[in-house]
């Protein structure tokens, strides 16, 4: 208790100090809420993180009050009617306030950590700042969350042919995954992030998909005992973006606050690299070499459609391209350019 207390005090020394340096006094500072979603709440993770933009954002002018959600649901909803300045979302959640950078978790979209840091690297300069607003709502922030993975029950089915009549725990608010889980003529299971993780423990789907952050925080590793396993491919990079509404906030906090951002990938990544080393290596199911073109195929002809009707921004999906011929320039569809 002694040294919650003492933490206590110096991140309230911390905060004044930012005042202090900021010139701005308290009847100058504004008052904005900040709802930010995280599974475990207001000792998960994101909120952590979130917690120590407070010092900066004083400096900006700003005296964020922090508010902890655990349905992801219920924070858009908040925001949306104005119950908060700010909010912390998935990026599928997110797509609602910006197409484009909800696009970003499109699936196959992003190979590897490498293509998204040349993503984030390039919307984070201020020519971007236009893809990043929408309406009055503008991207302050987006955070890397590390790859999505296919959780499955039963570790048999070690190809994408056979999750054909098989149960799939799917975010009902997500259009892709919708269109996904039909493609491969799966049963879609209505889920959303506070559940999807119980329907998979519990035995009442026999897949799920998340990234492996969520792995020991919401106990995954229960549905995968005795038989499961988790297949390594790719499907999509998660990520958490930060929305503002743009005319409560002072004029360009949305590109300082993407530039603090930024400067928290490695911690990020770093959390990502820990999440992934903490599933065992017996889960892990390496699919077949020669099935991946197929697989990256078939998510192509997915977020084409998905582009075609109007549920992907197809500004994303051409950038997204383009940073995967940056690295992979020999790829056919460098020279297709359908993207």
């Amino acid at each position: 208790m002694k040294t919650r207390a003492i933490k206590k005090q110096l991140a309230g020394l911390a905060c004044a100090a930012a005042m202090t340096l900021s010139g701005f006094s308290n009847a100058e500072m504004m008052e904005r809420s900040f709802c930010v979603f995280d599974p475990i709440g207001a000792n998960g993770p994101l909120f952590n993180i979130m917690k120590t933009a407070k010092p900066s954002a004083l400096g900006w002018g700003v005296n964020l009050d922090l508010r902890a959600y655990t349905d992801e649901k219920v924070a858009a909803e908040d925001f949306k009617a104005g119950q908060c300045d700010a909010v912390l979302l998935t990026g599928t959640r997110a797509r609602e306030f910006n197409r484009f950078t909800g696009t970003l978790e499109a699936m196959g979209a992003i190979p590897g950590d490498e293509e998204m840091n040349l993503l984030l690297q390039t919307l984070n300069q201020p020519k971007a700042a236009a893809l990043l607003t929408q309406g009055e709502f503008e991207v302050a922030g987006i955070l890397p969350a590390g790859a999505v993975y296919l959780f499955i029950r039963d570790r048999n089915l070690d190809s994408v042919e056979e999750l054909q009549g098989k149960k799939i725990a799917t975010l009902d608010y997500d259009n892709a995954a919708l269109t996904m889980v039909r493609r491969v003529g799966a049963s879609v299971v209505s889920a959303n992030s506070s559940n999807f993780a119980g329907k998979f423990n519990n035995g009442n789907v026999d897949v799920a998909y998340a990234p492996a952050v969520a792995y020991t925080p919401l106990e995954l590793y229960k549905g995968l005992e005795p038989d499961g396993g988790v297949f390594n491919y790719k499907l999509a990079q998660m990520n958490f973006q930060i929305i503002i509404r743009q005319d409560r906030f002072p004029e360009g906090y949305g590109q300082l606050s993407r530039e603090y951002a930024a400067g928290r990938y490695e911690e990020a990544y770093q959390i990502i690299r820990d999440a992934e080393a903490e599933i065992k290596d017996e889960y892990w199911m390496r699919p077949a070499t020669q099935k991946l073109e197929g697989y990256d195929k078939l998510l192509r002809e997915v977020r084409m459609a998905l582009r075609d009707e109007g549920a992907y921004d197809s500004r994303a999906l051409t950038l997204m391209r383009k940073v995967r011929c940056k690295t992979n320039p020999t790829a056919g569809e460098c020279v297709e350019n359908l993207e």
